[in-house]
């Protein structure tokens, strides 16, 4: 190991100093100002390092991390899809960025005035009437949505409505989402091509069933070419619709959700409208609904007034407030942007470039990983490992192996369907190229798992970190420099 790939504790020599506090520019002395009972007796043990050395090591650091800037990430059902630089910049803008949440609405016209068309941008695209943009990520948004679904029950007097159905291929966030808005959760199951089983779910329909939740195209990237029966029956049942919106990208302007019978959803921005996710946040799921529901909606709100002003307004039916202030802003500036560069005739290239890659990654592999519904795919498709398992080498050995390639694994073990699951989502920004070699170095691991299966099942062979003991990692981790020194 190179000295500078060690811990920064572990880089830590006694005396070794490398900053200087800055001189006092209002006139007094800091500690003094402090109460003697708040000051520390002793110094703090943290690692004494150069600055030399502080620079070296965050910035090594900093290379190691794989993301869509450094490589492709075909993450399955999370759309990693690149963000383009001229988002952040709008992002970084001091005219917004320097705003306060507590500004009065007459001094922050323009930051409402993006808030107020995003949210009309979104429903032209959803097919809904009217967004809030307040949800802070995408679980945020489905738990918003299904209150918005449970009070609308509430409202027409229909208490007794609190099953919420959800197919066996759902997300994960689907029945917690549902749980923790105090709704029972009932399962649906899937045909074999992974679509809702139509017949199954009639005799679920009942008097106490408050909606159903979907993704379309489905989890294993299918159309649900039934949405419109489902709808129906749904709907006759006196039950709503709930489109999880993970699986946009595919539908952007060709196939819009309300126009599918949809009467809530809530999207992904950091997922479909370009801002990176991973590691937390941030994040913002806005939630769309129909006419009939607009005035549940959490508040605050913000309208357009006669004038030509925008104001921020608290309904009298909403069912409250779910965040601080108007949600995360910055991911907002981002998606507005991201749409507004694109158009509205550029827009809907995105569907249909994300399919094709897709398929095209799909066709290209069926010889070494095994499909388990064929036919056209949307956005991403499922493999179920590899097509020759003889030698005993797994989905994960697979998405190890592909770390020393350069590539970052695939979705693996989801969706529960499948025993060994791949999810491959490669989205419409990578190139021809990009996705030749992607194929080229799956087709190298299948061989390698056939000819020299321990390579594989071994791998990676290449990363600072090979096989962490994961389960000690997250049970006793190592956070502090006197745990470090033991």
């Amino acid at each position: 190991m190179k000295y500078y790939d060690k811990l920064i504790f572990e880089l830590s020599r006694p005396g070794r100093k490398g900053y200087e506090l800055p001189a006092d520019n209002y006139g007094c002395d800091a500690l003094k100002e402090i109460p003697a009972d708040l000051l520390r007796k002793d110094a703090p043990e943290l690692p004494e390092v150069s600055e030399l050395d502080v620079v070296r090591h965050y910035t090594n650091l900093s290379s190691k991390n794989f993301g869509v800037d450094t490589g492709f990430y075909p993450l399955g059902s999370c759309t990693m899809k690149y963000n383009p630089k001229i988002n952040e910049e709008v992002a970084a803008m001091p005219e917004f960025a320097g705003l306060h949440p507590l500004q009065p609405a007459e001094s922050a016209q323009g930051a409402l005035e993006l808030y107020y068309n995003l949210q009309k941008a979104l429903a032209n695209i959803a097919g809904l009437a009217e967004f809030t943009l307040n949800p802070y990520a995408g679980a945020h948004g489905e738990l918003t949505g299904l209150m918005v679904m449970r009070q609308y029950h509430i409202s027409r007097g229909d208490e007794k409505r609190r099953k919420v159905i959800v197919p066996d291929s759902a997300h994960g966030t689907n029945p917690a989402s549902a749980m923790v808005a105090g709704l029972e959760v009932i399962e649906v199951k899937s045909k074999p091509n992974g679509s809702i089983d139509v017949e199954d779910l009639k005799p679920l329909l009942d008097d106490t069933v408050a909606g159903i939740m979907m993704t379309n195209p489905n989890t294993l990237g299918m159309f649900e070419t039934e949405i419109m029966e489902i709808a129906k029956l749904v709907h006759e049942a006196g039950g709503l619709l709930y489109y999880d919106g993970a699986n946009l990208n595919p539908m952007l302007g060709k196939v819009r959700p309300g126009d599918m019978g949809f009467d809530i959803m809530h999207i992904n921005l950091h997922k479909t409208f370009s801002t990176p996710h991973g590691g937390g946040g941030p994040g913002s799921g806005p939630v769309g609904v129909a006419a009939h529901l607009v005035d549940l909606l959490p508040n605050p709100r913000v309208k357009k007034g006669e004038d030509g002003k925008f104001y921020v307004e608290n309904g009298d039916k909403s069912l409250g407030s779910i965040s601080s202030f108007l949600g995360n802003f910055g991911v907002m500036m981002k998606a507005y942007a991201y749409i507004l560069s694109l158009g509205k005739e550029n827009l809907k290239n995105v569907g249909p470039m994300a399919t094709l890659n897709a398929n095209y990654i799909k066709e290209s592999l069926k010889d070494d990983y095994l499909l388990p519904i064929e036919g056209a795919c949307k956005h991403e498709f499922v493999f179920d490992g590899l097509k020759d398992k003889s030698t005993g080498v797994t989905t994960l050995n697979v998405a190890k192996r592909l770390l020393d390639y350069g590539f970052h694994a695939p979705t693996i073990y989801f969706p529960l369907l499948f025993h060994e699951s791949m999810m491959i989502e490669p989205t419409e920004t990578e190139s021809k190229e990009t996705l030749d070699e992607f194929i080229e170095v799956m087709h190298k691991v299948a061989k390698e798992a056939r000819e020299n299966p321990d390579m594989v099942k071994n791998a990676p062979h290449t990363t600072l970190i090979s096989h962490p003991d994961e389960t000690t990692a997250a049970k006793k981790p190592i956070l502090t420099y006197r745990q470090m020194k033991g």
